[in-house]
């Protein structure tokens, strides 16, 4: 029986990509569900990776590519980047017909590149997915909404959250990988741990064609697990790799990193440059992040009960967790995310800016004994902030693994990242 498809936040984007552009391309990680949402909105499909029929559709786009995008439209094309020439027959046939939503393309990897010669402005829209959030799991309740925050009408007092601790670890753990939801405990935790044997094994090297040594790349992904939700740089990767493998390069290791983003394994999150009342420097460095917490947990072979007696580790974990799940709501709400930190030390671990200006700023903290020291830290970037060229703050919020939404005499939201939605 066919599992029930899980509405994804992302639908709605689609929908509205479709009315506006001849095509659209959908990118993400591989099994964040790509596929399975496209066809929802598609009229015929080709699956490039189909092994009945892949060799045909090579033979078929070397020699007229047009044969391929025949068909029901919106027509899907299933991991496009593996025959790159389709890219220049979407962009052409879009020109032909002159019509919106002719073409969903999904790709899981960066092509290349060499092989398209257009690069398909005007033509296409894109569109990229994550794995799910909490929300779209159906593990938060979304009674506290991202958008109602930043128009300022979120009655969010008295919402609460029904995760617990050993939820959230639990959730970390197992990720939001689609497939895993209809598992049982136990084999949703495996997905994965397939999903890193999969990148480490094959998908790291195929991105480009270069072979990877796949214990290298574990040790990189160990590496990057460590210093997860930190700023840590080559050099600090390559000290943590040199104890057990002394002969990589600071090259290598960015040849491989810049690899894991191509399929989009890493997805490191950019620091926030806002105009200041002072001369304060901010730090530029990104944070290092995967597309999933998980991710990380797989490679370090932690399961949640481990988390549970690693509350130090649990916490940059949970951080990795929201802002997931905060790309996710933001990114449907025509924003970005970022991170703050400045020369004293001040920061705030998520900065929320929509394309229109408006910003917020998140701090988040696992339990309920940091709150006031992260309410602090928010109303002291805030200060900071020159307000006449930024604009003041929407709002201001920590985000913790607790059961209750309220606000506070200070004005800052404190909210379960359980009750968060869109």
């Amino acid at each position: 029986m066919a599992k029930e498809y899980k509405f994804r936040l992302s639908d709605a984007e689609l929908q509205l990509a479709l009315q506006s552009s001849g095509a659209v391309l959908i990118e993400g990680a591989k099994w964040c569900g790509k596929t399975r949402s496209a066809i929802q909105a598609a009229n015929s499909v080709i699956y490039m990776q189909d092994p009945d029929q892949s060799s045909s559709y090579q033979l078929m786009a070397e020699t007229k590519p047009s044969l391929l995008l025949q068909g029901d439209t919106p027509r899907l094309i299933d991991e496009w980047q593996t025959t790159p020439v389709l890219w220049d027959a979407v962009r052409f046939e879009v020109d032909k017909r002159n019509e919106p939503g002719q073409f969903i393309l999904t790709g899981s990897a960066v092509p290349n590149k060499e092989p398209t010669s257009h690069t398909g402005t005007g033509r296409f829209s894109r569109i990229k997915m994550r794995t799910m959030s909490l929300f779209e799991s159906g593990e938060s309740t979304g009674n506290v909404s991202l958008a109602a925050l930043f128009e300022g009408t979120q009655p969010a007092e008295g919402a609460i959250s029904d995760l617990t601790i050993e939820d959230i670890a639990f959730a970390i753990c197992r990720g939001g990988w689609p497939a895993s939801l209809f598992l049982a405990s136990k084999a949703a935790l495996r997905v994965a741990t397939d999903y890193v044997e999969a990148v480490l094994n094959y998908d790291v090297s195929a991105v480009d064609q270069v072979e990877k040594n796949p214990e290298r790349v574990r040790l990189l992904l160990r590496s990057l697990a460590r210093n997860i939700g930190t700023t840590a740089n080559y050099q600090t990767i390559l000290n943590d790799i040199e104890a057990t493998d002394n002969t990589i390069s600071d090259k290598t290791i960015a040849s491989y990193i810049n690899a894991l983003k191509r399929i989009f394994v890493v997805e490191d999150l950019a620091a926030w440059l806002p105009s200041l009342r002072s001369k304060t420097a901010i730090r530029t460095s990104d944070k290092r992040h995967f597309v999933d917490p998980s991710i990380a947990t797989a490679v370090m072979r932690l399961q949640p009960k481990g988390l549970l007696h690693d509350f130090e580790y649990f916490g940059f974990l949970f951080e990795a967790l929201c802002t997931r799940d905060m790309r996710v709501y933001t990114e449907v709400n025509d924003g970005d995310v970022f991170h703050y930190r400045d020369k004293t030390g001040l920061e705030a671990d998520l900065i929320i800016r929509l394309r229109d200006g408006r910003w917020g700023a998140v701090e988040v903290k696992l339990g309920q004994k940091q709150i006031d020291e992260a309410a602090a830290n928010l109303l002291a970037v805030k200060n900071r902030v020159d307000v006449d060229k930024m604009g003041s703050p929407s709002f201001l919020m920590v985000l913790t693994g607790g059961k209750y939404a309220y606000q506070r005499t200070d004005g800052v939201w404190v909210v379960p990242i359980g009750c968060m939605r869109n």
